[in-house]
């Protein structure tokens, strides 16, 4: 060990409750930055995954333009050969196809415009929650024709009940006009206004009998073992897909392409707590600042006489620089290992907000929440504290540079 270490440790410890108070007040910074990231993170795996359990999926495969045109004629006109790659495919978990068509929907006093969607219901109800947010009613089985599953808001406004009969008018893949009947099966509410208010499902044979389909669809929903498997399978599928030529016009796009909205949400979540973290951090850093402007305050007189003596300014400086950097690492380690097994026990137990179950069951949401501990979320809390607390240190150690010998020893 260095000298200068060696000072360096001997000088931390010279106002034992101060260096101690200082040290905790970094523990305290990095252990709460430990577990909030943590809990963001967690979070956010848990609100994606939810999200695209209500529709989307982790991944789709479409016609190359449909996700921006929805336009009924652009098909995948083979879902079976599709199927056959999903099935084989490591990390699909399941898989289904849908059909979209957008109708007006006629009660017997009212009409509204609505996205009729064809769905395959054993399959759909391991690719979405749809099967478990039926508040009224029942849910589709395979020998349905003429059923339908609509939000409650749409029934609403549509003012019809369970049983009622509601017409379907719009557009076939052909070109030709598309009608039917259908009867009221059940009602669901996803806690999503404009989902629950813009969406009637039926079963997908009936779907494409009604819209001239061909036995063509225009979704196949994919849903992945985990948010980090999702490249992988997106790059396995479209490398499989390309080997088909009759499916060369195929996309896979992932929960990130279908969902952009999401992803906005998530920045400005993250934007609105990473205020919130550094105002903790600059905190933390002006009681570091505080406790080195007094060390220094301190100790004048001792490195006017270090000075007068031969030390060289620098050599203070770097002294300084690793009393700073010493109790910085110590508070660190501490933070860090105290964050970590806060966050380890909720990771296990889960954390459930009291008097949010039912809000956070309409919004498809688990009422137990699980912070996910990462190397990230270590790092970036460690990370910062580290360097605010250093940079906030460095002023007081550069304060020495510009001391004179002969007034710091006259000093008191």
């Amino acid at each position: 060990m260095s000298l200068d270490v060696k000072m360096a440790w001997r000088n931390v410890w010279r106002n034992p409750r101060r260096s101690i108070l200082t040290m905790l007040a970094i523990a305290f910074a990095s252990m709460l930055l430990v577990f909030m990231l943590s809990w963001q993170f967690g979070s956010y795996a848990t609100m994606i995954n939810s999200s695209v359990m209500v529709h989307t999926g982790h991944l789709q495969v479409q016609a190359g333009e449909y996700q921006e045109k929805k336009e009924v004629h652009l098909v995948v006109p083979n879902p079976g050969a599709v199927n056959e790659i999903l099935a084989n495919t490591n990390g699909v978990v399941a898989y289904g196809s849908r059909a979209n068509a957008f109708s007006l929907v006629s009660s017997a006093t009212r009409t509204y415009g609505a996205m009729v969607i064809g769905i395959e219901p054993e399959k759909e109800a391991k690719i979405s929650t749809l099967a478990g947010i039926i508040r009224e009613g029942e849910y589709l089985s395979s020998a349905d024709t003429n059923q339908a599953l609509i939000g409650e808001l749409l029934a609403g406004n549509l003012q019809v009940h369970l049983g009622d009969e509601l017409v379907l008018l719009g557009q076939g893949r052909d070109g030709s006009i598309a009608a039917t009947v259908v009867q009221v099966k059940g009602m669901f509410s996803s806690g999503q206004d404009e989902y629950d208010r813009s969406m009637v499902h039926i079963p997908l044979e009936f779907f494409q009998d009604v819209y001239s389909m061909n036995g063509s669809v225009h979704e196949m929903v994919i849903v992945a073992e985990s948010l980090e498997a999702v490249p992988e399978i997106k790059k396995e599928i479209s490398a499989k897909l390309a080997d088909l030529q009759e499916h060369s016009n195929l996309v896979v796009l992932d929960w990130k392409q279908l969902m952009p909205g999401l992803i906005q949400a998530i920045k400005m979540d993250l934007v609105s707590g990473f205020i919130f973290y550094i105002i903790l951090v600059v905190v933390v850093a002006f009681s570091i600042f505080n406790t080195f402007l007094m060390a220094i305050l301190e100790r004048t007189r001792e490195f006017g006489i270090m000075m007068a003596i031969g030390t060289a300014p620098n050599r203070l400086t770097k002294i300084l620089l690793l009393e700073s950097a010493g109790m910085t690492l110590m508070g660190l380690i501490l933070g860090v290992l105290l964050g970590s097994l806060v966050t380890w026990y909720f990771q296990i137990h889960g954390i459930v907000i009291s008097g949010t179950a039912d809000i956070m069951r309409q919004y498809g949401l688990p009422e137990r929440m699980f912070p996910a501990l990462s190397i990230l979320s270590i790092c970036v809390g460690a990370g910062v504290v580290f360097l605010i607390t250093i940079l906030a240190a460095l002023y007081p150690a550069l304060k020495v540079r510009r001391l004179r010998p002969v007034e710091a020893i006259s000093s008191t």
